[in-house]
């Protein structure tokens, strides 16, 4: 109880929840080349693939087929956009 009223008397907590609001600022430099490279003309077509496989495997009630080869191919074109754009973005 001592201690509480310690930390509350020297504004510890307050320091807490400054650090708190700049690690929210923070954005990790990977999320924003993958949104931009998820919209290349590439990346597009593959994405709408995907989604076209998995709009097929739903509307079934049974089927052996999955969208692994459709999801493996949007990652890749993904991945390979980022894996040129990643560095040159970051410090």
């Amino acid at each position: 109880m001592v201690f509480e009223e310690k930390m509350i008397m020297n504004g510890e907590p307050e320091d807490e929840e400054e650090e708190e609001e700049e690690e929210e600022d923070m954005v990790d430099p990977i999320e924003v080349v993958r949104e931009k490279c998820e919209a290349t003309d590439h990346c597009v077509h593959t994405r709408e693939r995907l989604e076209q496989c998995q709009n097929r495997v739903g509307s079934r009630s049974s089927t052996e087929e999955d969208c692994t080869e459709e999801l493996f191919d949007f990652l890749h074109a993904r991945d390979h956009c980022v894996s040129h754009k990643l560095f040159h973005s970051v410090k």
